[in-house]
């Protein structure tokens, strides 16, 4: 029988090529290409046509909105299925370093589900802080010697505590997906809080669909009381709306790419048959999901991917500058890392619509945040050096795109509310507020983390390193 890292090494793209067909090269060299000249239209033009790089961007993001409405139209709150054949056994994975302060309350949720999973592991990843302490009082656990693995009944679930050397996030799952034996594992940090129902919500997604291999939950943002931290939950609240109603339209055509580690369910032979997670990429769950869609096309299966609107979570999100630009250079970075890798599906009819839509788009988003940037400071110049007159038709056009992105927001806040049962947080009053201020600031914070992406992707990853939390422990 292979090992879990010989397999990987033939599934993968990073460490087993593959050839870039002409298109997939063309469609990669375009976006950049494109930007230079239309920056270029800056110092050759005049009128609104100087802000070309802008209208370019507006014109792009405003149809991928377009796109996204087109598809939710009609999506109501999610059903849960009826129980039919037999149920997986599902079991959780909770990724820990360094987590003693949030560890017991991130289980004490997965035990009060009321569908509890058979199985939880923790897989520590060399914590040094006072973990030991936290799982002896809540749990009655000794502490295991390195590599080894303590375990205890609690109800009907098996709670276990496998302690590793320092490797990081994917290789700590690896491990625990080699030692966990259910049919389905979720993935869970331990900043991630789950909602009732919200596993039984999961169970009973896959247990509807054979061929289903992965599935995300919902997540919300909680960053905590200071001012700093109800500015970017507010903020962060109204992106992850989008965001995952964006998931739910890509996944209606089967393109669904992006599902949150933090809170993702996965057929457990599915991940082992592709090799596991990969421990050099940023992003190893969004990683992982295309070598599920690449394994699936090459071997002629049907296997799918979802978002589960049922099941909700709430996870620790950035609360101050630093941390959320920390956060997102690993994001970006990730996705341009897994973008590279994966470049000879991009316009590919071999891999469907994911290979002719979805990825295509993808190859322009690793350049969207440059356009906007570059946008904002062509405006910024003619204003500092007095042209209003050449400004003001471009103030004209950002108001517009804000009308449209503003009712974009406030009916997909509708939508997103029937659709997961959520509507703590998302007021109608904050929305419009945020959705006027958020182009003159989140949305260039969140530009800025994508250019430290890049750097982080030119300068060859980034290390899980340990998160100041905001939120949870004040609740643990």
């Amino acid at each position: 029988m292979q090992s879990l890292s010989a397999i990987f090494t033939a599934q993968s793209p990073r460490l087993s090529p593959r050839p870039i067909p002409l298109a997939s090269r063309l469609i990669g060299l375009a976006a950049p290409l494109v930007f230079v000249v239309l920056i270029a239209q800056a110092f050759l033009r005049q009128g609104l046509a100087i802000w070309s790089v802008g209208i370019a961007y507006i014109l792009y993001d405003t149809a991928l909105l377009v796109f996204t409405a087109w598809q939710i139209r009609h999506l109501a709150q999610t059903a849960t299925p009826a129980p039919s054949g037999v149920q997986p056994s599902f079991g959780v994975i909770v990724a820990a370093h360094n987590e003693a302060g949030v560890i017991r309350l991130a289980i004490d949720r997965l035990l009060a589900q009321d569908q509890p999973p058979e199985a939880i592991l923790i897989a520590d990843d060399g914590s040094s802080d006072d973990t030991p302490s936290a799982m002896a009082a809540g749990y009655a656990l000794a502490t295991p010697p390195l590599g080894e693995l303590v375990e205890i009944e609690i109800g009907r679930t098996r709670l276990q505590w496998l302690r590793l050397p320092h490797g990081g996030k994917a290789r700590a799952l690896n491990a625990a997906l080699e030692r966990i034996a259910t049919d389905v594992v979720l993935t869970v940090d331990a900043d991630t809080l789950i909602e009732p129902g919200s596993i039984a919500a999961l169970r009973a997604a896959f247990a509807a669909e054979p061929e289903l291999v992965a599935a995300t939950g919902v997540l919300a943002p909680i960053c905590g009381p200071s001012v700093s931290g109800r500015i970017f939950e507010w903020f962060q609240s109204y992106e992850y709306v989008r965001n995952f109603l964006s998931r739910d339209a890509w996944m209606r055509i089967d393109g669904l790419l992006l599902i949150s580690g933090a809170f993702a369910a996965f057929r457990r032979d599915a991940v082992l048959t592709v090799g596991g997670f990969d421990p050099d990429c940023m992003v190893e769950d969004y990683e992982l999901i295309h070598r599920l869609h690449r394994h699936a096309h090459d071997a002629g299966l049907h296997w799918t991917v979802r978002v589960v609107g049922g099941a909700l979570a709430r996870t620790d999100a950035p609360a101050s500058i630093t941390a959320f630009l920390k956060q997102r250079q690993r994001w970006f970075g990730g996705f341009l890392q897994t973008q590279h890798w994966n470049r000879d599906m991009v316009g590919n009819a071999r891999y469907g619509r994911l290979g002719t839509r979805m990825l295509p788009v993808k190859a322009l988003d690793t350049v969207q945040p440059i356009y906007g940037l570059a946008a904002f400071a062509v405006l910024i110049g003619l204003v500092v050096t007095g042209r209003y007159t050449l400004a003001f038709p471009i103030l004209l056009v950002m108001i517009a795109k804000i009308a449209i992105d503003l009712s974009f927001h406030l009916w997909s806040l509708r939508i997103y509310k029937r659709w997961t049962g959520q509507r703590e947080g998302l007021n109608l009053g904050p929305a419009i507020v945020a959705a006027i201020a958020e182009p003159f600031s989140f949305q260039l914070l969140r530009h800025a983390g994508a250019i430290y992406g890049w750097y982080a992707f030119l300068r060859g990853g980034q290390t899980w390193s340990a998160q100041t939390r905001t939120a949870l422990e004040q609740r643990a």
